[in-house]
């Protein structure tokens, strides 16, 4: 996603943007999926997962709200959509530094074995 907003920031002819929409159509289908299945990978070991998932929706609908504004803000500000494109990338980007700094449960496992 950051190098597809990136790609929009660039594009200047017509046949660049239906490239990059079929690079955007490529990808949008499996990111509920793979967003989910993520998610779920940091749960505690539990039963009562309704609670987590309900938190995820309600800050997903949070995020769209934010994204939104931070997107119109964007475009206001510079008075180009192609700014407000970048601001979206800068998302992802803050979102995969703190994805990278979630420790992993299979390591955790891992190093444990040889503690004992």
């Amino acid at each position: 996603w950051i190098l597809i907003c990136t790609a929009a920031f660039i594009v200047k002819k017509e046949h660049e943007f239906y490239i990059l929409a079929a690079f955007v159509g490529l990808v949008m289908g499996g990111v509920q999926a793979i967003a989910r299945s993520t998610y779920s990978r940091f749960l505690p070991e539990t039963t009562d997962h309704a609670s987590y998932f309900s938190f995820y929706d309600v800050s997903e609908k949070i995020g769209i709200v934010f994204g939104t504004a931070f997107f119109a803000l964007a475009e206001y500000l510079f008075d180009d959509i192609k700014y407000s494109v970048i601001s979206v990338a800068l998302f992802f980007v803050i979102g995969l530094i703190l994805l990278y700094r979630v420790p992993d449960k299979e390591i955790q496992i891992e190093g444990k074995e040889f503690l004992v």
